[in-house]
């Protein structure tokens, strides 16, 4: 399990600077598979699976880590495919929560 794995998501209601570029892609490292779009305010992944019913069992999981952490993506299903955005609101950019869950989802 990554760093950044076992690490849990503090409540962030905005007043907290967000990552830098430089901050993000370092932290990426331990979430390996996520892309930092060209602005660094979001990291997004896409999982390919056989069938829809893998796609849901995912999703679902994926569900059940945002509600634990209280931190939630923007979720686009199809048949075989799930990606993943994850950017907090509250700040305009990426916090280490976004990144926290990254990490999660790749434990799964």
């Amino acid at each position: 399990m990554s760093e950044l794995a076992s690490k849990s998501c503090k409540p962030c209601e905005g007043g907290v600077r967000p990552l830098t570029a430089d901050e993000a892609r370092s932290m990426l490292k331990d979430a390996p598979g996520w892309i930092l779009n060209s602005t660094a305010t979001e990291i997004e992944r896409t999982f390919q699976f056989k069938n829809f019913y893998e796609t849901m069992a995912f999703a679902n999981a994926v569900a059940w880590v945002a509600n634990r952490e209280d931190h939630h993506p923007d979720l686009e299903i199809g048949y075989r495919r799930c990606r993943i955005r994850y950017s907090t609101h509250a700040i305009g950019g990426l916090s280490e929560n976004d990144l926290i869950c990254a990490a999660k989802i790749n434990a799964l």
